[in-house]
């Protein structure tokens, strides 16, 4: 029988911290992040890490783990997790992921990384090209299409270019041999459970949320983290919260601006949050948040 492996999503401020807390508490469950900034050691406000007190109620794995100026990615996420998983169950505890990074979550339910190895000359050569001389190499290599790729985003167009010229295949033949490996937690029997609220509500408890940052000490926080260069790394300076807050102290908007700016950007960002849950998510159990009585009812179904 498989081992088991609980994981708790939801979009941004719909209260996954405290009730995995409670989940994991009531269950002898340890957390593992599934949240692509809690990896970030000192980004605390803006991203909402639960607090010394909550951490020190139930075990957590993968907060903390790099500094702000290095990045990461969900190659090197997948064999932190999965050892983190291992771990756990090792010690007779019960596993529950909790996040909303879709990307990483994806981990958990279907391969994420390819096998293919790209040689130094390769992306060197890649690398050199411009975008539209890049975007025009790639449709020789695919005169049938590419696939449904984003001909608009160079980054893909040029990882799709190298994997194309390593291998001597197409993007249709390169995602169809993705799709056949199995993901790095197919040995798992892989249970997910989803919190959603109302839209009134969680535009409360959004605009709650940056209020308590603000208050918090936001806007010390990302300066602070400007003095260990964290604006290097795009994944931890382009969060919502941080992005508009260097935005003000590089004076590109005034103070009484901060507040609205991140309100608008995390409601935009709940928006592609519920879709990719809806579209990307294999069939799953859906609970309001603000009608939990217990935190029995999650994976009870």
């Amino acid at each position: 029988m498989a081992a088991v492996i609980h994981v708790l999503t939801g979009p941004t401020a719909v209260g996954k911290t405290e009730w995995a807390l409670r989940w994991a508490e009531e269950n002898g469950a340890e957390i593992v992040s599934c949240d692509s900034l809690l990896f970030y050691r000192g980004m605390d406000i803006g991203t909402a890490k639960p607090t010394s007190s909550e951490l020190g109620r139930v075990r957590h794995h993968l907060v903390d783990v790099c500094e702000p100026r290095d990045r990461m990615d969900v190659a090197a996420y997948v064999p932190l997790a999965r050892r983190a998983v291992d771990g756990i169950l090792d010690r007779g505890r019960k596993v529950l992921v909790v996040g909303g990074s879709g990307f990483y979550l994806r981990a958990f339910f279907g391969p994420v990384v390819d096998a293919v190895e790209i040689p130094a000359g390769v992306r060197r050569h890649v690398e050199a090209m411009a975008v539209e001389a890049a975007l025009v190499r790639l449709k020789e290599l695919n005169p049938h299409g590419l696939d449904g790729l984003d001909a608009a985003n160079p980054r893909r167009v040029a990882r799709a270019l190298e994997r194309c010229l390593a291998t001597g295949q197409t993007v249709a033949e390169l995602r169809a041999a993705f799709a056949r490996q199995p993901g790095p937690f197919a040995d798992f029997d892989v249970r997910l459970c989803r919190l959603d609220r109302a839209p009134a509500d969680l535009e409360r408890r959004i605009i709650g949320r940056v209020e308590a940052m603000l208050a918090a000490g936001l806007i010390a926080e990302v300066t602070r983290l400007q003095t260990q260069g964290f604006a290097a790394n795009p994944s931890a300076a382009g969060a919502i919260g941080y992005r508009e807050t260097l935005a003000m102290l590089d004076g590109q908007m005034t103070a009484s601006e901060l507040l609205p700016a991140i309100v608008a950007n995390t409601r935009a960002l709940v928006k592609k949050q519920r879709t990719w849950f809806r579209t990307q998510l294999p069939p799953h159990q859906v609970l309001a948040a603000s009608d939990l009585v217990s935190a029995a009812a999650l994976f009870a179904g």
